[in-house]
């Protein structure tokens, strides 16, 4: 089974991209090199750019790309209420044609209003998603707590798995696979490597096989993201490679 891969446009580093004119113009340079998609970083968008996602959306699926809309926000604030933003995300997500919302979970606790998060869900062609984060949010404890409760729920929400992000939070990923695989929709790929001041992303290797048996224990339709550096003079080159890496079982 070829699995689907999406190259996240910061993985070029969010100062490059910036240099390079916008995430606009590294669709090119991802449709050549085999992706299915690219995951859009609302951080990463201009003033102007906001007001010409539909620009942005013509130019995604011209490319025949999916698109996948991220953005720096906790899903929750807080008092425990759904992040007030969450019409505007959703409103963005649409104009840009994305399929998925993905945003971090933020303040979850068992009092969160999951009633008004659920009505306001329910009218959203876009699927939202939540990702474990680099913060004490994003431990295994709360994302789980949340997923289960808003599949008693019947929300509609996915889980983003960030392999390399529970290093941050000190958890070990093998086990996070274990715990969430069930609500797993699709997958940050990168490594935590040490670094001096904790951890840094980076690309997974030939040689190195723990994070294909992580992969191996997520679910295998979901789709793979690139979500460590790219980086080389040959920018084609380096996602072309990596495309055909997290393409294969």
């Amino acid at each position: 089974m070829k699995h689907e891969v999406f190259v996240v446009t910061a993985a070029y580093g969010n100062d490059n991209v910036l240099a390079m004119g916008g995430q606009g113009e590294l669709l090119p340079i991802i449709a050549q090199a085999g992706a299915c998609g690219v995951e859009i970083r609302r951080e990463l968008l201009t003033e102007t750019e906001l007001t010409r996602l539909p620009e942005l959306a013509r130019a995604i699926a011209g490319l025949g790309l999916r698109g996948i809309y991220s953005a720096p926000e906790a899903l929750f604030a807080p008092d425990g209420a759904p992040n007030p933003l969450l019409p505007q995300l959703f409103a963005e997500a649409r104009q840009l044609g994305a399929e998925r919302l993905k945003l971090s979970l933020g303040h979850y606790s068992p009092t969160a209003d999951i009633d008004s998060l659920n009505a306001l869900l329910a009218a959203q062609p876009v699927r939202l998603m939540v990702e474990n984060d680099q913060t004490e949010c994003g431990a295994l404890a709360p994302i789980s707590a949340f997923l289960r409760r808003a599949r008693d729920a019947r929300l509609p929400v996915g889980m983003t798995f960030d392999m390399g992000n529970w290093r941050w939070v000190d958890e070990d990923p093998q086990a996070a696979a274990a715990a969430l695989s069930a609500f797993v929709s699709y997958i940050h790929v990168k490594v935590a490597a040490p670094a001096d001041k904790g951890w840094r992303a980076a690309p997974p290797e030939n040689d190195a096989q723990d994070w294909r048996r992580l992969l191996a224990g997520l679910p295998d339709d979901a789709p793979r993201a690139i979500e460590f550096p790219l980086e080389g003079d040959d920018l084609a080159a380096i996602t072309r490679r990596y495309v055909a890496l997290l393409r294969m079982p």
